[in-house]
């Protein structure tokens, strides 16, 4: 991997374990009340297409992502990179394997994808993104650009991936038509996605604290697609045969991600979490306090002598077209 450069310079230029029984220890069964209806419905309820501003979300995906490309990468990418060798071993990416890494962010799953020797190009809606791709990767290929209309030609890839990506999507389902449309017959996609909030707890501890509080949601968030709907399985598979794609494999990893202070699980979210990061910051300074409060409250469980031991899970899903 190449030095990274100051941030200041790339901005601007826009192990796998099992689930066990340590995973298992906790296991929430959160469901969200009534009265955060008008939150989840902007973070994560189930809500009809018609009552979501499609591009107004895409838009705040995109300036979202902008704003948080540093920190996303210096935070949050030693838990996204456990999904690389999944997502890789499920394509069977080698020497020659043409392959489009959508939602790339700072490119570490392209990188990893070129030294097996595969032909990479990576593509995300953000520029900062893409800017720091290219500044920790300049040998490859980025390239800015929406998922929902991918600009390359039918049957141009052998694989497509996605890192955490289907989630962010305003139309997946268009999404996954065209990773079909630019996959060649045969060919493999592969999906990463967070397990749910009471399984995968560097998100639910967040979730469980607004949902504590009785936060209501501000409009600096417009309403999305919901934020847990892949983290069911069957939605997760639906989505994928939804496309023409034939279910080939899934994959669970579980682990606890070492963080040292309640102050570095805030500084991870408020820099990684693109809807829980805005509500946050869409409030006052007391009722910012109030959620670094219950946060704390609730993170003490995940307690260890060297800090906080946090529950990590998510799927990885692969389809053959």
């Amino acid at each position: 991997m190449c030095a990274l450069p100051p941030k200041a310079d790339y901005l601007q230029g826009a192990a796998q374990v099992r689930e066990g029984p340590r995973a298992n220890r906790v296991n929430h069964q959160w469901a969200p009340p009534r009265y955060l209806d008008n939150l989840l419905g902007k973070m994560g309820a189930n809500m009809g297409q018609s009552q979501i501003d499609l591009e107004a979300f895409r838009n705040f995906e995109r300036t979202a992502h902008d704003k948080l490309a540093g920190s996303y990468y210096d935070a949050f990418s030693a838990v996204t990179d456990r999904a690389i060798e999944p997502l890789l071993k499920a394509t069977h990416a080698g020497n020659g394997t043409r392959l489009l890494d959508v939602a790339t962010g700072p490119g570490t799953l392209a990188a990893k994808a070129a030294e097996r020797g595969a032909r990479v190009i990576g593509i995300d809606i953000a520029p900062a993104m893409i800017a720091l791709a290219h500044a920790l990767h300049p040998h490859l290929e980025f390239r800015e650009g929406s998922a929902e209309d991918l600009p390359f030609a039918s049957s141009s890839f052998d694989a497509v991936v996605s890192g955490f990506g289907v989630g962010h999507f305003s139309r997946p389902e268009r999404v996954l038509s065209e990773f079909a449309r630019v996959l060649v017959p045969k060919g493999r996609v592969a999906l990463s996605w967070w397990d749910g909030f009471g399984k995968n707890r560097i998100n639910g501890i967040f979730f469980e604290a607004i949902n504590a509080l009785e936060i209501s949601a501000s409009d600096a968030l417009p309403a999305g697609p919901a934020v847990d709907r892949f983290s069911d399985p069957n939605q997760f598979a639906a989505i994928l045969r939804a496309a023409g794609f034939e279910v080939v494999g899934t994959d669970y990893i579980s682990f606890s991600h070492p963080l040292k202070t309640i102050n570095e699980l805030w500084d991870l979210a408020l820099g990684s979490f693109v809807r829980v990061s805005t509500i946050i910051r869409a409030q006052n300074a007391d009722v910012r306090q109030q959620i670094r409060d219950k946060v704390e409250q609730v993170a003490r469980q995940y307690a260890s002598p060297n800090g906080l031991q946090i529950p990590i899970a998510f799927r990885v899903i692969a389809g053959l077209r």
